[in-house]
């Protein structure tokens, strides 16, 4: 069952949400919001909680508490699996490609949850490599192949919110500049995206808020209007 989504509307709130593994306290009452259409960045060196923050939205985590609403439904006692099926789409930073299966195989392997997913053609067209490694398996991939194949997979599903964890992490500066253009054009046709990343100039043009985390906490929130004037603050909160 996949929900409406609205235009101008909230699609994320997040409010006092705290998360645990085991006896760990790793997040400690996170607050953000992101609007339809916008992109945000979690910011922050490592072990800050930013990853977390993405597995506690989704329920991957072993024990969480606060609120997390999506396009206006509650989803923090939900299993993950019904949290995938409102169409909220997650790409992880192991990236999660099945070796076995060629490409194509790959793609076509996510369930469609929600109408207006990319047809393989449209992500073809995005992603030219995967058109031309289409029939190669998984494990003779590069690094910035499968980065592209495991952002196809869930354009195929027809989520409409990505939440992307270290998406450049290791890979050339040719890839990063490709998934800057990929995601700029996802901006267009209107997805929601939150964007882990530690690569803060590959960040900083794309991101309509920036929430910098620092144990478990929300410590900084930069909108882009103030981005130019704090720039220097934010290099010294992350050690840039």
């Amino acid at each position: 069952m996949s929900s409406a989504f609205t235009p101008n509307s909230e699609m994320l709130r997040v409010t006092g949400l705290h998360a645990f593994y085991g006896e760990s306290h790793i997040l400690h009452g996170i607050d953000l919001h992101v609007n339809r259409g916008e992109l945000v960045t979690l910011l922050g060196r490592n072990g800050s909680g930013r990853s977390t923050t993405l597995k506690a939205m989704l329920g991957l985590v072993g024990r969480r508490s606060g609120s997390v609403m999506f396009n206006g439904t509650e989803i923090n006692q939900m299993a993950p699996h019904r949290i995938a099926r409102l169409g909220l789409g997650y790409c992880p930073e192991e990236r999660g490609i099945f070796a076995g299966l060629s490409t194509e195989e790959n793609l076509l392997l996510p369930p469609v949850v929600a109408s207006g997913g990319m047809t393989l053609d449209e992500i073809y067209e995005l992603f030219p490599n995967l058109k031309e490694r289409r029939n190669s398996p998984g494990t003779r991939l590069s690094g910035g192949e499968q980065q592209m194949l495991a952002m196809a997979r869930i354009l195929r599903t027809g989520a409409k919110v990505l939440l992307l964890d270290e998406i450049t992490e290791g890979l050339a500066p040719v890839i990063v500049k490709k998934l800057g253009e990929v995601i700029r054009l996802l901006k267009t046709r209107g997805y929601t995206i939150v964007l882990v990343e530690q690569n803060f100039r590959f960040a900083a043009p794309l991101a309509d808020r920036h929430y910098v985390l620092e144990h478990g906490h929300v410590v900084m929130t930069v909108p882009k209007e103030e981005l130019a004037a704090r720039t220097d603050e934010l290099h010294q909160m992350l050690g840039v």
